[in-house]
């Protein structure tokens, strides 16, 4: 891949040799970040995801009409192979989705279930072979992202006490159709997306990076706090339960 553009910036090989990058869940996140991610010349990716692209996904997530009824992380594969064909050999699709698997290297957290996530996180909590976990939660005109470095015990534990809440509570505050259909957008997704990326990209060449990202898409708002080492930075008050 060509990455003229873009290599004087950020050099891919920064993400530590042979550290593995896990989206776990492929959906409008997971499908969006890696393509951010991939532009950027990373490669080494393992997807994560037991879902099917539907008709309905192709409003907020990367798919195409053509991978309607394929699991959502091989076609995400096949997309990221249109963009670079390198990432073939070095990428594994997980299609039953993450089933407490031990990872390793960096986690990108893209899954619905709060549920899920923080039991990803208290699995890893102690794993020294984990150097990062990056968590993405969106609604429908605002989205927030968390960030951690495994090797700082107290962003580990604020990013645990961020998830203190249950599906059923994420679901009451998660805008929904008349029909009971979640509902999502393509700006809110790529904006966090981006984002995100962009945080990750600042973390692994040694930046400050933003540990809370609060962003209000259709405002044009963000909050942000950086990292704060050793102490733990100011929480927000209510952080999104999404």
């Amino acid at each position: 891949m060509n990455l003229e553009k873009s290599y004087e910036y950020f050099q891919p090989e920064k993400v530590d040799g042979n550290r593995r990058l896990h989206i776990v869940g492929c959906g409008s996140v997971g499908s969006a970040l890696a393509e951010n991610l991939v532009r950027c010349g990373l490669t080494r990716f393992t997807l994560w995801d037991f879902d099917q692209v539907e008709p309905h996904n192709l409003a907020n997530q990367m798919f195409r009409e053509r991978d309607v009824k394929r699991n959502k992380a091989e076609a995400l594969l096949d997309l990221l192979c249109e963009i670079n064909p390198e990432v073939r050999a070095v990428t594994k699709i997980k299609t039953g989705g993450w089933q407490g698997e031990k990872l390793s290297g960096y986690i990108f957290l893209c899954v619905d279930s709060i549920e899920l996530r923080r039991k990803i996180v208290e699995q890893h909590l102690y794993d020294p072979n984990v150097l990062g976990v990056f968590d993405f939660r969106t609604r429908l005109e605002d989205a927030q992202h968390y960030a951690a470095d495994w090797g700082d015990p107290n962003q580990k534990e604020a990013l645990l006490r961020s998830m203190d809440f249950s599906h059923e509570e994420a679901a009451e505050e998660t805008p929904t159709s008349a029909c009971g259909t979640t509902l999502g957008v393509c700006p809110t997704v790529r904006a966090i997306c981006a984002i995100g990326a962009a945080n990750f990209m600042n973390f692994v060449k040694g930046r400050v990076f933003k540990t809370v990202i609060i962003l209000d898409v259709f405002n044009c708002g963000i909050l942000s706090f950086d990292a704060v080492k050793p102490e733990i930075h100011e929480e927000p008050d209510n952080p999104l339960p999404f």
